[in-house]
């Protein structure tokens, strides 16, 4: 069974940085979707930012272009979110998620294909 971990999360104040990791571990199938989600209290959870495995695409919510950057290490199935100008209303707890089933995600920003979360790490920006 595949696990995400996540690691990266903290506090910061407004305008700062932070790096988010998360690891598929134990996963030895094909291409696949991975990214991060955000939620914040009683919010609905929302894409950030998703990379596919097999290509350069990459697809991000307008809310976060310029400022969010996804990356990935396909030897170590590690996908990485690196977070630059942080606002207020970045506050939220982030998720990696993965879609291995293989199939084409139209909507890769939208959770309802992905099967496969982290734990959740929290990230608060203070003003």
């Amino acid at each position: 069974q595949v696990h995400l971990v996540e690691s990266g999360g903290g506090s910061v104040q407004t305008g700062g940085s932070l790096r988010l990791s998360c690891i598929a571990s134990q996963y030895t199938g094909g291409y696949y979707y991975m990214g991060w989600f955000r939620q914040a209290p009683g919010k609905e959870r929302e894409g950030d930012a998703v990379t596919y495995t097999g290509s350069n695409a990459t697809w991000y919510d307008d809310s976060v272009k310029g400022r969010f950057t996804i990356s990935r290490d396909n030897a170590k199935s590690t996908v990485y979110l690196q977070m630059a100008n942080l606002k207020h209303e970045d506050t939220a707890m982030y998720y990696c998620a993965a879609d291995f089933s293989g199939r084409f995600n139209s909507r890769p920003l939208t959770s309802g294909q992905y099967t496969d979360w982290g734990q959740g790490t929290q990230v608060t920006v203070s003003s």
